[in-house]
């Protein structure tokens, strides 16, 4: 019997290995049909029964089966599952508990169960819950798929499901942290000197509470200006290796989602005793610069301090002041300051403009939300004249610690954003030639030879080329060492103008402590600290998107029932159609190929080169502006569909 068992385990083994087999991801439809998508970029077709053994996501290896000239693919070995940790709802029928995952292209219905310190009678039918999946039909042993329920996100008829469901889906923290409310001045060996009687202001939107930022401008009888920046100081009051410090440095950054911030310190720290209130003295961290009339910078000094703010100032307010419209007008002590800071800007802007970079200016979209959470309006806040003023003097500020500590620490936290890795410089190079742009390598690997080259582009003013030459671009990441940012054109960037809402601006405050009393460094940050910034600033930032969406969902559901047409810009193309953001509040739209032309076939899509012919003429590009009506507001999966009305 034993060898009857061997000799027939081993003519399986030698069946296995002579049948043609792939390896690749499971793509679902929205059919019972399912696609397996090699890395190297071929599909097979997954036919109904063998969908039943998977999910979207897996990565799996599947037997080849050919019949004819048609080939498909039977899953039968789980490499990795695409769903673990996943948000779902959950399904109850008849007494039988079950979850349907919160994903746009999983409709499976997964039995589960419930971890056994949850109150099975607190999970009712469509609660938002996480869920883990345990069981799988390809993994040994396994028949089925199961789950388990390990936490309950929000009742069905919580209004707060957007921001609970996005939180737990990101694995972000839901409220605040508290560490109670005794919080001495920390006795740190520093000299502070005192400047309450220097006529500080700050610049925020009208309900900011987290201000970290106050200006000081005196222009110089040689020209040019001398900017006194100073920063909140919470590690004044948070020792490192505190809990709140090590909460801090979990949680990385404050979380800003319309209608709910969720803090990095504690409130009472990052609303109240940090944050720089008119009329409150506090513990500040203060950088001194010059910047010459033609905008370069000179010296600079950092020093600890005491500061009071003298104004509390509203974007709007200042600008529309600044451009002689409304009847708000600052204090004396203040008018001349802005005045100044206005012409230090441009002054900035230009000097930035030659010899580094300049961010395009693009409106921010703003959420009105009553109590309930439900979108009243969305209104366009332009970068005005006072956004840059702040942005030109922290950009300053940032790049000027960035100097002090690369020449007397070596570390740091700092932004480094390479333009082209040298892994996709090549690429891009034989782009650019396609479009008889002949660039030589130095001038996609090199700052100065690549900010010459980034302005020359910018000047031909041609979007399609902007958008394209993105897709081989590289992202800003956190580095212990200092290194260059491409984006602003500058040798190297550390932020510590944010420490109220940044855990990696707290590690440059106490590195530039640590230089102002002589002491000396401590070891640099490490790669699992620098990653972990990077990783949780991603996360923040698709939490804030997926709210939005949801939001934009709920607020454009009657303007998708009328069919309204906005104007919009192709921001994305792909193979089954293409993605626009909306110009009169951001939101994103989806545009299928089929609602482009009513025969498909004589829609052609080129998603590699970005562009859609329509009966053999090119219709639509990235880059372009276009107009679109809306045709749907899917709830369940967060988004918008829309057709071309031209």
């Amino acid at each position: 019997m034993l060898q009857n068992n061997a000799l027939l385990a081993q003519l399986k083994q030698q069946i296995r290995e002579t049948t043609p087999r792939v390896e690749g991801v499971i793509k679902a439809t929205q059919k019972a049909f399912g696609f397996l998508e090699t890395d190297e970029g071929d599909s097979y077709f997954v036919p109904p029964p063998a969908m039943k053994q998977v999910l979207h996501g897996d990565r799996v290896q599947a037997v080849v089966h050919e019949e004819g000239d048609k080939k498909s693919a039977e899953p039968d070995t789980l490499i990795e599952a695409g769903l673990s940790r996943f948000i779902a709802r959950v399904q109850l029928r008849e007494g039988r508990l079950a979850v349907v995952p919160d994903h746009p292209s999983i409709k499976n219905v997964l039995k589960a169960r419930i971890k056994r310190s949850l109150d099975e009678a607190s999970i009712a039918d469509g609660d938002w819950v996480v869920a883990r999946l345990v069981r799988h039909p390809l993994k040994p042993d396994d028949r089925a798929f199961f789950t388990q329920i390990d936490e309950l996100v929000a009742k069905a008829d919580d209004p707060a499901v957007p921001w609970r469901v996005t939180l737990a889906r990101h694995a972000l923290e839901q409220e605040c942290p508290d560490a109670g409310d005794d919080w001495p001045l920390l006795d740190e060996g520093l000299e502070r000197e005192d400047l309450t009687a220097e006529p500080f202001f700050t610049i925020d939107s009208e309900k900011t509470r987290d201000m970290d930022d106050a200006l000081r401008i005196v222009s110089r009888e040689d020209g040019g200006w001398n900017l006194s920046v100073a920063i909140a100081d919470p590690t004044a009051y948070v020792e490192e290796g505190h809990a709140a410090d090590l909460e801090a440095r979990t949680r990385a950054f404050t979380v800003y989602l319309p209608g709910q911030n969720v803090t990095m310190l504690p409130e009472q720290l990052a609303d109240d005793l940090c944050s720089l209130w008119e009329g409150k003295e506090r513990p500040v961290l203060a950088c001194t610069l010059t910047v010459h009339a033609d905008g370069s910078l000179g010296d600079y000094r950092f020093f600890a301090a005491t500061a009071q703010s003298h104004a509390k100032l509203a974007y709007d307010r200042v600008s529309d002041w600044l451009e002689g419209q409304g009847d708000w007008a600052p204090d004396e002590a203040i008018a001349g300051q802005l005045k100044a800071l206005r012409d230090l800007t441009e002054a900035r802007s230009a000097w930035r403009a030659e010899h580094a970079l300049v961010f395009k200016d693009r409106p921010d979209y703003v959420f009105d939300l009553d109590e309930a959470g439900n979108v009243l309006d969305i209104r366009t806040e332009e970068r005005r004249i006072a956004n840059r003023m702040i942005e030109e003097s922290m950009i300053a500020a940032n790049a000027c610690c960035a100097d002090l500590l690369a020449r007397h620490v070596g570390h740091g936290i700092f932004n480094v954003h390479r333009a082209f890795e040298p892994e996709k410089a090549e690429a891009a190079q034989e782009f650019l030639a396609s479009q008889d742009i002949q660039v030589e390598r130095e001038q996609l690997t090199e700052l100065s030879r690549y900010t010459e080259l980034k302005r020359e582009l910018e000047g031909r003013d041609d979007p399609w080329l902007d958008v394209r030459l993105r897709r081989f671009q590289g992202f800003t990441s956190m580095s212990a060492r200092p290194g260059p940012h491409f984006g602003l054109g500058l040798p190297a960037y550390a932020t510590w103008t944010s420490p109220i809402r940044k855990y990696g601006d707290m590690v440059n405050h106490r590195l530039i402590k640590r230089v102002l009393k002589g002491e000396q460094a401590p070891a640099e940050a490490s790669l699992e600290l620098t990653e972990q910034l990077t990783e949780r600033r991603r996360l923040n930032r698709m939490a804030e998107r997926d709210v939005k969406d949801w939001l934009y969902v709920r607020y454009l559901s009657p303007a998708a029932e009328a069919q309204e047409a906005f104007d919009a810009e192709i921001i994305a193309i792909n193979r089954g159609g293409m993605r626009v953001r909306l110009t009169a509040n951001g939101a994103t739209a989806f545009i299928p190929a089929p609602l482009m032309h009513s025969d498909r076939d004589k829609v052609v899509i080129d998603d590699k080169e970005g562009r859609i012919q329509v009966e053999g003429e090119e219709r639509f590009k990235l880059g372009d502006h276009i107009r679109v009506a809306l045709t749907e507001a899917r709830e369940e999966t967060r988004s918008l569909v829309g057709r071309p009305t031209e």
